[in-house]
């Protein structure tokens, strides 16, 4: 994945579209999966947020590096993240990511610059300074994005990670997902600072806050701090509002919000605004239905080859894992 230059207007928004199409169908086919009980373990799906992966992963090399969290298929195909083997890792698959051990929330792929997703809210935070430091001392120009939600913001971890960047003047951009509710929480009553970005004064670093629904200002946001931490400027706090559509896990009851409020947000719908703002052009009009008809197609087809490939056995649960020697050499 190479930098996108945002010269041409059209051709910007229909690759920020196809990006989003892409995240929306994909999790669109893994909700269907878990509903008739195809898929394993637990799902969290980033329906209605897909606009805050497609704009910050679009001024990123392939290179840079991204940590993200249990609601992270978006951020690893925006960066480069394959359908069929994060489908595969979902379905539990030897194919997938991780050798089907993984599941939904822990998917990696260093190649693409994806350092994992994580199940542990906050835990994806250090290891992008981990990788903003490594890119430091590389001195190549790299790049860190830490994605994280609201939720994180209370962890004792986000605060010493921004002291961290900010110390030592790491090339990180961290990205804070503010979808409104922690888990089943309203951050009104989770969160004392009255905005996440408030959160970057104290530490003497840019903080912005935004609409995290429209990809062409979290695309501009992203581009000017990922561009001053390539050059040295060090890291910024970027607070992007969006909403789930769904619960917090599928299956959620959702007793926690009303029909109203999800009606209104879903009526931001990122990719029906981007699509808006080329609605006086018919063709363009058009082409943003043949790319999410191509999408959708993309992702069914992920799904037939993922359900066609081997389950991972569980005699493989073992692999990869350190065992502890025992006196004469053997391993216990």
């Amino acid at each position: 994945m190479t930098v996108q230059q945002d010269t041409d207007t059209t051709t910007t928004s229909r690759r920020l579209y196809r990006t989003m199409a892409r995240i929306r169908q994909f999790e669109v086919a893994a909700s269907k999966l878990m509903a008739t009980g195809r898929l394993p373990g637990t799902l969290h799906v980033s329906i209605g947020q897909e606009a805050v992966a497609a704009g910050v992963c679009d001024v990123l090399r392939r290179d840079d590096h991204i940590t993200t969290t249990h609601r992270g298929h978006g951020h690893c195909l925006a960066k480069g993240g394959e359908p069929k083997a994060m489908m595969a890792e979902l379905l539990g698959r030897e194919t997938g990511y991780c050798g089907g051990r993984s599941g939904s929330m822990h998917i990696a792929d260093p190649a693409a610059g994806i350092l994992g997703a994580n199940a542990i809210v906050g835990a994806g935070i250090p290891i992008a300074l981990g990788g903003a430091f490594a890119a430091a001392r590389q001195g190549r120009g790299g790049v860190a994005v830490a994605f994280f939600g609201e939720g994180a913001v209370a962890q004792g971890v986000f605060h010493e990670s921004l002291n961290l960047a900010a110390l030592w003047k790491l090339p990180i951009v961290f990205v804070c997902e503010n979808n409104q509710y922690v888990e089943l929480t309203p951050v009104s009553v989770h969160l004392a600072a009255k905005h996440v970005a408030d959160h970057a004064a104290p530490y003497g670093i840019p903080g912005a806050r935004g609409d995290g629904n429209d990809v062409t200002a979290v695309r501009r946001a992203a581009a000017e701090a990922v561009g001053r931490a390539r050059e040295g400027g060090g890291p910024s706090l970027l607070e992007c509002l969006t909403y789930r559509w769904h619960g917090h896990f599928e299956g959620d009851p959702q007793r926690y919000r009303d029909a109203a409020e999800v009606a209104e947000w879903k009526a931001a719908d990122p990719l029906k605004r981007l699509a808006a703002t080329v609605s006086g052009d018919p063709s363009q009009a058009a082409g943003f239905t043949a790319i999410e008809d191509a999408a959708r197609r993309e992702m069914a087809d992920a799904v037939a080859a993922a359900e066609a490939d081997p389950v991972a056995s569980a005699g493989s649960i073992t692999a990869h894992v350190y065992r502890r020697p025992v006196p004469g050499g053997a391993l216990a």
